[in-house]
């Protein structure tokens, strides 16, 4: 292993955190600034821009005849998403969850991902279907900013804009925002670069598989600039953007990057039987378990957010078991079927239960 792999690798996290500041600086700014709720910047901008390393990786992979690496990518970033991102900012600090997004985003977030699922039955996703999750991504985009921009449109008392302070026009700071956006972008996209080609010539160093590396380094190294934006908007207070740049993303890399994936690939993107059986129902049932956790009082509490990143590394022991074909396999799947998911059904439904009974309690 090299000195430059090593300061490739440590340069690469700096970027991370320097970019991920810049970006939810400059983002919430700019939102005050134009009059929209941080939570739709996060489920647009930020998100899109976060989402730029998944795009690169799936459409190239579409161009250069290895499509079924795309797919992998956009599965495993939105597992990576909801359960490691998500659950990481909420172990640093509760989320608040605003009313609009469990009341539409959300729904389209386990919708697409549930489209996955049924375009995928036949085998393939074909160049027709890219084509139409890309016009969904177009509709609900220009559906989101127009929403948002009614002069009397209705918001939900938690996502009032309290942020959108009174700014005075000669002081406003446009073009400072803007480039920070732009600046935070890129150096997340690089840092996650260098840091993802770092951590590859580790993984190769202890005689990884490449099949291990791609599902698990590679899908997470993409969703690095999620994890980082995400943990220091957080941290900042600009919750919204924390989860809206979940939610966003997974919607962006259904739509856009696997849409733009099949869109250009000669033959469409093949959907192997282990993803249609394994990988994408995991991706469906993750974005679904968003739905009790995100209604409870619309936030995300420091112990779900455990959760969460208790079942991602549940989720990955799961990959590195399956894919050396270990012995332990079979009672990792009794042990995770037959006592960890009952367990946590059960704390779900009677968290909603319970959240249920104090609405209904006279004040």
């Amino acid at each position: 292993m090299s000195l430059l792999t090593i300061l490739l690798f440590a340069t690469g996290l700096v970027l991370l955190i320097v970019g991920a500041e810049a970006l939810v600086r400059g983002a919430s700014r700019l939102a005050r600034a134009m009059g929209i709720t941080p939570l739709v910047v996060g489920l647009t901008v930020v998100a899109f821009g976060t989402s730029a390393p998944e795009l690169a990786v799936s459409v190239r992979s579409a161009f250069i005849g290895q499509a079924d690496v795309g797919l992998g990518n956009v599965v495993g970033s939105n597992i990576c998403n909801v359960l490691l991102i998500l659950g990481a900012a909420a172990a640093v600090v509760p989320l608040t969850v605003a009313a609009r997004l469990v009341r539409f985003d959300l729904w389209v977030m386990m919708g697409v991902s549930a489209a996955v699922l049924v375009v995928g039955l036949d085998g393939a996703i074909g160049r027709f279907d890219g084509i139409a999750l890309f016009v969904g991504a177009v509709v609900y985009t220009a559906w989101l900013i127009i929403a948002t921009r009614r002069p009397n449109a209705s918001l939900p008392s938690s996502e009032t804009r309290t942020d959108d302070r009174a700014i005075d026009p000669g002081r406003r700071t446009w073009p400072r925002d803007i480039l920070l956006v732009i600046v935070g972008l890129a150096m997340l996209t690089l840092g996650a670069r260098w840091l993802v080609d770092g951590a590859v010539t580790f993984a190769r160093l202890f005689k990884i598989s490449e099949l291990v590396i791609g599902l698990t380094i590679v899908a997470f190294g993409t969703s690095l600039p999620e994890l980082a934006t995400s943990v220091i908007a957080s941290v900042r207070g600009e919750r919204d953007i924390a989860v809206g740049n979940v939610v966003g993303s997974n919607i962006f890399n259904i739509l856009v990057v696997l849409g733009l994936s099949a869109a250009v690939a000669p033959s469409g993107i093949a959907v192997s039987h282990t993803a249609l059986v394994f990988d994408i129902p995991v991706m469906v049932l993750v974005a679904l378990a968003c739905l009790p956790i995100f209604f409870t009082g619309y936030r995300v509490e420091r112990w779900e957010g455990l959760l969460f990143l208790g079942y991602y590394a549940a989720y990955v022991i799961y990959l590195v078991l399956d894919s050396t074909r270990s012995n332990a396999l079979s009672w990792y799947r009794m042990g995770i079927a037959g006592f960890a998911f009952p367990v946590t059904v059960y704390v779900l439904v009677e968290s909603v239960v319970h959240h249920l009974r104090k609405r209904r309690l006279p004040n």
